[in-house]
């Protein structure tokens, strides 16, 4: 006969546990020491087991029957309870430990090697200001594409749609990951691409040859007063027209002074080719100046702050920024005001010019040419380029 719940409340513990029956295998089991368990017997494949639903009145009567009825169906069913709530654990156990967090940083660190290190530093600190605080703790099992949108939204609102685009990318990167892990059956994110805000991505802004002696001008004022290193920074950038992230992150050995050349390795290059700057007289001039400032550090471009780590990635666009040009200059613009003024004031060939930008050559016959030859004509244009802008800002 089916126990009442006033049976439950008022049942006293004895010497020995005892229990009451509710029926259908379940019953109430009372310790010696007062703790009252719900418990359901069965038997299946021929062994008898039992199922806790747990401590009344934690889970109420009507709580315990209902879980028994489920236990029920499943024996209807051929299924053994107990190894399906085992299973039920056992994926609950792998979800938590599958967050997208957690996945993401495998991913990252799986990949790292492929990328510049500048590049690796910056995807995983765009997940961790972006995604994680979204996404982090999230099971990639059960991601949904709106929970992904929302975190991709929060990135569109403030106007960053370019990195939105690129979050977007670095989701879908970690979730085909989980999906080759056997972790996910497929890419939430796979129709995503088409809900982000409707965005024509410009090119950098970048200054004109005719703008260059108000620049110029501009930069030896130092009305901001931004501190030397910044200048000498502003200066070596424009001379060589390299990537930002390749100038910070050069240290002192990639630099042969007294043949005045800059070899950047492969895995410092996005195209993951070796590149030789030639360097000016001028920009000797002003490794010289950071010998001084620098020299017995590793970086040549060191964080003002902390010197053990390299000058932060902001500091060229917040230096444009103070002397006036912002929205007008970026530190890539200087790339494209060096291929302007080259090719229209100095007359140097496309080619050779797109070789001192680090731009792959289209084939091996264009890639030995540059090595049999470019190099000869980049050092006369690096020096050319350098005296040019010094005969701009005397006149």
């Amino acid at each position: 006969m089916p126990i009442t719940d006033i049976q439950c409340k008022t049942a006293k513990p004895k010497e020995k546990t005892w229990r009451m029956s509710d029926g259908a295998g379940m019953y109430l089991e009372i310790a010696p020491g007062g703790a009252k368990y719900w418990r359901m017997k069965y038997r299946f494949a021929g062994k008898e087991k039992r199922l806790s639903f747990g401590v009344y009145p934690e889970v109420s009567l009507l709580e315990a029957r209902d879980r028994r009825d489920q236990a029920r169906r499943l024996l209807r069913d051929g299924k053994d309870p107990l190894e399906v709530r085992r299973e039920g654990k056992r994926l609950a156990i792998i979800q938590a430990n599958n967050t997208f967090e957690k996945l993401a940083r495998e991913w990252h660190e799986r990949y790292k090697s492929r990328w510049t290190e500048s590049s690796a530093r910056d995807i995983l600190r765009r997940l961790e200001i972006d995604i994680f605080p979204v996404l982090g703790g999230r099971p990639v099992t059960s991601l949904t594409p709106p929970e992904v949108m929302d975190a991709i939204r929060k990135i569109e609102a403030r106007g960053a749609h370019e990195i939105a685009r690129r979050a977007l990318q670095y989701c879908g990167r970690v979730l085909r990951y989980g999906v080759a892990r056997g972790i996910l059956p497929s890419d939430p994110t796979r129709d995503l691409k088409d809900e982000l805000v409707g965005f024509r991505k410009g090119h950098f802004a970048a200054l004109e040859s005719k703008d260059l002696p108000k620049f110029l001008s501009a930069v030896d004022r130092n009305e901001a007063r931004l501190y030397s290193q910044t200048i000498n920074a502003l200066r070596f950038l424009m001379l060589t027209f390299v990537r930002t992230s390749e100038m910070i992150n050069a240290p002192w050995d990639e630099f042969d002074l007294e043949d005045a050349i800059w070899t950047i390795p492969a895995e410092r290059m996005k195209m993951r080719r070796e590149h030789i700057v030639p360097l000016s007289r001028q920009a000797l001039e002003i490794l010289e100046k950071q010998r001084i400032l620098t020299g017995h550090r590793k970086w040549v471009f060191p964080n003002i702050a902390r010197s053990e780590k390299t000058m932060s990635n902001g500091t060229i666009l917040m230096a444009l920024r103070r002397l006036g040009y912002a929205k007008r200059m970026t530190g890539h613009g200087f790339r494209a005001l060096a291929m302007t003024t080259l090719k229209e004031e100095l007359g140097y060939r496309h080619e050779v010019i797109d070789r001192q930008l680090a731009h792959v050559p289209g084939n091996s016959v264009d890639k030995a040419y540059d090595r049999a030859l470019f190099l000869k004509e980049r050092i006369k244009m690096m020096q050319d380029y350098s005296d040019y802008l010094d005969k701009v800002k005397r006149a």
